[in-house]
């Protein structure tokens, strides 16, 4: 039977911020030689901060890297340490260092490079050609990265099949989305049990822009199953004796089921000369981590990645326009939750058609919420703009434009503060609306953040119940929730004027921009032809509007952004020309 104690740092790191970053590196490492760990692994580009982009292109950037890696590695002892790092070397390159005994022993670099989504790998990195299997007295354990594990047929097989390796290490920084968790640990579970192999995988956690990490690390035995996980959402260090009980000289015979799938890779092997059966302290007893429902994921990744972006970029506080309605409620809400109350502000901007039932629910929501509420009526600011237009525009300012207009200034109004207090606005459309063009350039849309700008609408009601849920009390007040939604723009008006119900919109739109599914597919799903056609249209035409949007959290499989990459100028049925003079920028 062999033991070794493997530590798992679940760690999220600063782009560019080397010294920090490899200070953090050392403090685990310290940690996990107290608690008696033999080997120690981080996630992927973890010394450099993922995804550093075209950082990667900077000399400097990489040399600092370089210079960290040597310096860590001269204040490593007798651990392995496995650490994600950008290598330059002949090319540029997606590597992890092993480190022991004050030097670095060899490097991996990554197989499968993905351009996908967000991922522009091929743009930066050159491929790596050959498994790796650290030898560790005796014990044989194969290093890969991210997108390694998810393909047969490449270095990870070759580890295992040709290198012998019992233990397979994954360095990872998978971004969240919803559902992702439970197809990688499907994944992972299976890659154990068809390898015969313990998988260890270590996933980054925090934010970066518009991407969220949800840690999840975890180890995989293939015959205990899930023997070790580490808490999503949250920085950890997780430790887990593994026991490698069956023959490992099996796993070199050429009738190993994944031989004939592992092409002729070369296998590194690196000899780390030392026993591991040394005493060891006795490990904590954990509980099981918090197991979360697709909403409470959600709340967590847009609090998540909001506090992150809040900290990295410097903003002491956030500004929120309150209108009375669901998204700006639920905006400040989720605000106070992964900030406090005293870093957010709320602002009203009443017009004419402001209603006296938004003015209360603003208010109720603002003293729920225990943030400062400031007032700034637009009427007369609309006056002086209809005025001044008045010359110009023969027949008057009405109908679309005079509601673009007050979009307008209120969003004038928030970048004003914004830029006289150093405030980070935070616009706050949804899914729904960006999608369909729902919404006011320079107005609505105006903003540093968008924070739900991923979430349909039908989730933000979801995400509005479950956090008075959490907190057993209306912090989102019921008439808020039970509002039928509006702009308030003109008299009377609500969003069914211009939308679909959005159980109807919600639905197609995933349909046609997650699922890529044509018209006639979703037809077949029980919708009415004319409405998807419809819908779809306006989806196609307002991408010049997105392209225009403030960055915002991505917690689906297809955001608006970098996984959306669609042409503004292409044939679709009318033009934007026609869209703009029939009245259909709404809002």
């Amino acid at each position: 039977m062999k033991r070794i104690r493997v530590a798992l740092a679940q760690i999220g790191t600063d782009i560019g911020d080397f010294e920090v970053n490899a200070k953090k590196v050392l403090s685990c490492v310290k940690n996990a030689r107290l608690k008696g760990a033999d080997l120690i692994v981080f996630p992927e580009l973890c010394l450099n901060g993922y995804p550093p982009e075209d950082l990667l292109l900077k000399p400097e950037f990489l040399e600092s890297g370089m210079k960290a890696l040597r310096e860590i590695a001269q204040n490593v002892g007798d651990i392995v340490v496995v650490l994600g790092f950008a290598e330059k070397e002949v090319d540029i390159f997606n590597s992890a260092a092993v480190i022991f005994d004050g030097k670095v022993t060899g490097t991996y670099r990554k197989h499968f490079l993905p351009n996908y989504g967000v991922f522009d790998e091929r743009r930066y990195f050159g491929r790596g050609i050959r498994a790796c299997v650290i030898d560790y007295g005796g014990l044989r354990i194969g290093v890969g990265i991210c997108e390694d594990i998810w393909h047969t047929g490449g270095t990870t097989e070759r580890a295992i099949a040709a290198g012998g390796a019992e233990i397979m290490l994954n360095l990872s920084a998978s971004p969240f989305e919803r559902g992702k968790h439970e197809r990688r640990r499907r994944l992972l579970e299976a890659r154990s049990v068809d390898s015969k192999a313990v998988f260890v995988y270590v996933n980054t956690v925090r934010a970066q822009d518009e991407l969220v990490f949800d840690g999840g690390s975890c180890v995989y035995h293939p015959e205990k199953g899930l023997i070790a996980s580490a808490p999503r959402f949250k920085e950890d260090v997780l430790f887990c004796d593994v026991e490698i009980g069956f023959d490992s000289q099996k796993l070199l015979e050429p009738t190993h089921r994944y031989a004939e799938y592992s092409p002729a890779l070369p296998v590194q092997l690196l000899r780390i000369e030392k026993i591991l059966d040394g005493e060891k302290p006795e490990l904590e007893v954990r509980g099981a981590p918090v197991q979360y429902g697709a909403v409470e994921e959600l709340y967590e990744a847009l609090t998540l990645g909001l506090s992150e972006y809040v900290r990295k970029n410097g903003f002491e506080k956030v500004v929120v326009g309150l209108s009375g309605g669901i998204d700006s409620a639920l905006t400040a809400a989720l605000a106070v939750e992964a900030l406090g109350p005293e870093k957010v502000t709320g602002v009203f901007l009443p017009s004419k058609y402001t209603s006296a039932l938004s003015r209360a629910l603003a208010s109720s929501l603002a003293e729920n919420l225990g943030i400062e509420l400031i007032e700034i009526p637009i009427e007369d600011a609309l006056e002086s703009y209809r005025k001044s237009l008045e010359g110009v525009v023969e027949e008057g300012i009405s109908g679309t434009t005079d509601e673009n207009i007050q979009a307008r200034i209120r969003g004038n109004m928030l970048m004003a503060l914004s830029n006289r207090y150093g405030w980070l606005v935070l616009a706050t459309g949804n899914k729904s609306e960006f999608s369909m063009g729902y919404c006011t350039l320079y107005g609505d849309m105006a903003g540093g953040f968008a924070l739900l700008k991923d979430v349909f609408k039908t989730q933000v009601y979801e995400i509005a119940r479950y956090l008075n849920y959490k907190h057993g009390k209306d912090v989102i007040p019921e008439g808020i929730i039970e509002r039928e939604p509006t702009a308030e723009l003109r008299p009377g008006q609500l969003d069914t004027d211009s939308l679909p119900p959005y159980f109807i919109l919600d639905p197609v739109l995933e349909a046609y921009i997650e699922g890529c599914m044509p018209v006639d597919e979703i037809v077949r799903m029980g919708y009415d032809r004319s409405v998807v056609e419809g819908i779809v249209t306006r989806v196609d035409l307002n991408e010049y509007k997105r392209r225009q949007a403030p960055v915002g959290l991505k917690v689906t499989k297809r955001a608006f952004g970098r996984d959306w990459r669609m042409p503004i100028s292409y044939l679709v049925p009318g033009t934007i020309l026609e869209f703009l003079i029939s009245g259909e920028e709404l809002r």
